[in-house]
Parts: structure tokens; C-alpha cells; sequence
């Protein structure tokens, strides 16, 4: 690794998958205003995720719809037939 490039300063952070209610505890350099009590009593900057390994298909192996953002009520609003 090259010296002096890779920022130095990691922090504890939540992340939450928020497509099916997982969390993790992690290392990042991210920025955010939002906290959450994590399971050792003590409180960590959270980040919501759309999807992580636990719940991609590839990684659970699983083939399931995973549309937070209402992209396919949205598709179908658009491009729905107009009478």
C-alpha cells in the first residue's frame, strides 16, 4: 500500500440493511447524523444500507424482489396504458 493516501480516521459504525432489518458493527471513514444504541450499550453513527450480503441474492442464494425505493410502482406508473 502506498503511504500517506488512506485516511486515518476509522470510527465504529452501524450499518442496517434496511431490506430486512440487519445490522452490523464496522470500521469506516463515513460521515453521518443519524446514531443508533447498539448491543453493547454504547451509541454508534448509523448508516442505512438498500441491501448487503445478507440479504443479495448472490450471497443467500436466494432469488427474492427487493424493491425499497418503490422502483417498480414507479416503472409501472409510467409506462402504464393510458385510456
Amino acid at each position: 500500500m502506498k503511504q500517506g493516501i488512506h485516511p486515518e480516521s476509522y470510527r465504529f459504525v452501524v450499518f442496517k440493511d434496511m431490506s430486512n432489518g440487519e445490522s452490523f458493527l464496522s470500521k469506516s471513514t463515513t460521515n453521518t447524523k443519524e446514531t443508533v444504541l447498539w448491543e453493547d450499550g454504547k451509541e454508534y453513527p448509523l448508516i442505512k444500507l438498500e441491501i448487503s450480503n445478507t440479504s443479495h441474492p448472490f450471497y443467500t442464494g436466494k432469488n427474492m424482489l427487493v424493491d425499497t425505493a418503490g422502483r417498480i410502482d414507479k416503472f409501472k406508473k409510467r409506462y402504464a396504458k393510458k385510456d
